[in-house]
């Protein structure tokens, strides 16, 4: 899919037509709440932008500042059972995501993998793109609706099934690092890294079922940081710090 580039704020041209957004439900939480205002807002905020610069964007978001589905399984839940309330958590985010889209007056749908009649659009290939080709935000929620597979490995499919440019993969630290970075002050961020490297290094940039459907897809990933207002935008513009894991 070739790249459109369009004119953002500031100037910046997104470098990317179509892109998967992956964010952690942990960055919508702050202060013992499961989702503060002021962060949905932000990252609404940032990617209704992205839109009207002509971007095109899907969403993924996990469902850790509610419930993930290891953590049940430690307090004595059976393994499926705490995977489908994890998915239902993510499918909570998302209903928060597309509640803050429309109050600033951005179009946004909810796909779940399995059906939630009255709540969310069931998810469809082809419906999706229709709905980002114009200019909607399409959430992807509940993972690929199957226990022991990762919301990272959800958004792989998602990214693949709508043929996204892109996946982009928000967290905590700016790329891939040859250790952990908190741990060894000597760790050294990589730019660029394929994904033989991360399996065979095991860096932990995500589950390996969804670093192989990238790797088999030709999907590249971009790893960065969203500390900070503005890192999204800059991530697709090109002007933030991450790593790229590609072939």
């Amino acid at each position: 899919m070739a790249a459109k580039r369009a004119a953002v704020k500031g100037g910046r041209k997104p470098r990317f037509k179509r892109i998967l957004l992956k964010i952690s439900g942990e960055a919508l939480a702050k202060g013992g709440s499961a989702h503060d205002a002021d962060i949905l807002e932000s990252v609404c905020g940032e990617v209704a932008g992205l839109v009207k610069a002509g971007c095109q964007v899907g969403m993924v978001v996990g469902g850790g500042n509610i419930f993930r589905g290891l953590t049940g399984v430690k307090g004595g839940f059976e393994r499926t059972t705490g995977d489908h309330m994890g998915m239902l958590a993510t499918v909570i985010n998302a209903l928060a995501l597309r509640a803050t889209f429309e109050r600033l007056g951005t179009r946004c749908e909810v796909m779940t993998a399995f059906p939630i009649i009255g709540v969310t659009l069931n998810f469809n290939k082809r419906e999706a793109v229709r709905l980002l080709e114009s200019d909607v935000v399409v959430v992807f929620a509940a993972d690929t609706g199957n226990p022991y597979f990762t919301t990272d490995t959800g958004a792989a499919l998602r990214a693949i099934e709508i043929e996204a440019d892109i996946m982009m993969k928000a967290t905590k630290v700016d790329g891939v690092y040859t250790a952990d970075p908190k741990k060894d002050p000597t760790a050294k961020r990589y730019d660029r890294i394929s994904y033989a490297e991360v399996i065979a290094k095991q860096l932990g940039v995500m589950d390996i079922t969804a670093i192989t459907l990238c790797r088999e897809n030709k999907l590249p990933v971009m790893v960065f940081a969203m500390t900070e207002p503005g890192s999204i935008a800059g991530a697709v513009a090109g002007t933030s710090v991450g790593t790229i894991v590609e072939e």
